[in-house]
């Protein structure tokens, strides 16, 4: 019969207990779920035992509830997630923000069994009309929400995957605008840069709206540029990171405000030609920043950013978007008085955030440029069809003018 180990007091300790000679602590050692051998400690044997107790029903809990299949969505998405050890740091730190932001105080808390299509449906409908959601930003919350479904799915929790389609049953939705960023228009465009660009109180915004509209970067790109990627001499700008910035209105969320991130796909990592705009628009910002200073900002190792703002520091895009709608509706309001005094229409800028004057600049390059491999190049587009998309729409807006030109030059009717 095996001999029972015991403490320095006498009592038998249980499996996995033992008591280090050296100090009197007592040790549990276990095996976590991944296999690795982990141990809790206490001076005290009964406080360890609860401890023990503890932990022990915290894993069967979890077990059971799962298998069971009353585990709430965010058991599951909590499961899916740390199982992605194949992500890129900066994509796991988005997509955790998305969903603690957006799904686990709500929807998350629903039991997984009892979802349906409807339930995920309506939930994505709520997103779009109340909360006022881009339909990109909604792709990226399917994006984390579709596979946690799915691993439910394959550990056979639930039958079906209620996720399947319904970002298809909303897009084809009739009566709203899915997310369509429509670029502004030849004239909206130049009526913006030239109030920019004569205004004192905006001018300082002028090299940033040029190189967006001159280049099309994404504004994680563009605020994330460095006078290192910019080729002077060979006209180029190298596309090769972007800056990640996490809004200080969810508190709950611990990472920093601003983080590198790597361009997902090759198509993300790309040389952009300047045009001249861009090119004399970045030759007057490095002449100003000679005399007033440069950025000093530094984020994880990187610095010498090109963009700033009037405290030295980089840009976050709420900023940005902040003050293209003091722009324009300063603009607007001038303009409305210059037509009336001018007896005509006024040329009045809708409303857009940055992201349209990357679709803008896409819109001017489809207009004037025929290889769609080109403009996908340009715009780093990882899909081709992004791109014939952005094309059609473009090309669609000029079927008019096209039909003219040719009556024009047939001369036969």
């Amino acid at each position: 019969m095996a001999k029972s180990r015991k403490d320095n007091k006498g009592r038998v300790l249980r499996k996995g207990e033992t008591q280090r000679s050296c100090d009197g602590k007592y040790v549990y050692t276990y095996t976590d779920p991944e296999g690795k051998r982990r141990s809790i400690y206490s001076k005290d044997i009964m406080e360890l035992r609860k401890r023990e107790e503890k932990l022990i029903k915290d894993q069967l809990d979890g077990l059971d509830t799962y298998v069971a299949g009353s585990a709430t969505v965010n058991f599951v998405f909590d499961r899916y997630i740390s199982t992605k050890s194949e992500l890129r740091g900066t994509t796991m730190r988005n997509y955790i923000y998305m969903y603690n932001r957006f799904v686990r105080n709500g929807f998350g808390k629903k039991k997984i069994a009892a979802i349906r299509f409807s339930d995920v449906l309506q939930f994505y409908q709520h997103l779009l009309k109340d909360k006022e959601m881009q339909i990109n930003t909604l792709e990226t919350i399917h994006t984390v929400l579709h596979p946690t479904f799915q691993l439910a799915v394959r550990d056979d929790i639930i039958r079906n995957n209620p996720s399947d389609g319904v970002m298809a049953q909303i897009k084809k939705q009739p009566g709203r605008n899915h997310g369509v960023r429509h670029a502004l228009t030849l004239e909206q465009q130049r009526a913006f840069i030239n109030y920019v660009e004569n205004n004192p109180q905006y001018y300082r915004w002028v090299s940033l709206f040029k190189f967006l509209l001159g280049t099309g970067c994404r504004i994680g790109e563009a605020i994330g540029i460095r006078w290192e990627d910019v080729d002077f001499e060979n006209r180029m700008i190298s596309i090769n990171h972007s800056l990640i910035y996490y809004s200080r209105e969810y508190k709950e969320h611990p990472m920093s405000t601003f983080s590198i991130s790597l361009p997902k796909t090759e198509a993300g990592i790309r040389n952009i030609p300047m045009m001249d705009a861009v090119y004399n628009a970045l030759q007057a910002e490095l002449e100003e920043q000679r005399e007033s200073g440069f950025n000093e900002t530094e984020i994880e190792g990187m610095k010498g950013f090109i963009f700033m703002n009037r405290f030295g520091y980089i840009h976050n895009p709420q900023s940005i978007n902040r003050a293209i709608k003091r722009i324009y509706e300063s603009y607007n309001a001038e303009e409305v008085v210059k037509a009336l005094k001018q007896h005509r229409e006024p040329v009045l800028i809708p409303h857009f955030s940055c992201h349209h004057l990357r679709h803008t600049f896409c819109s001017r390059l489809c207009e004037n440029e025929t290889n769609i491999k080109v403009i996908q190049s340009i715009m780093g587009h990882a899909d081709f069809e992004t791109t014939m998309d952005i094309y059609a729409e473009v090309n669609d807006t000029k079927k008019q003018e096209a039909i003219q030109n040719l009556a024009h030059k047939l001369d036969v009717f």
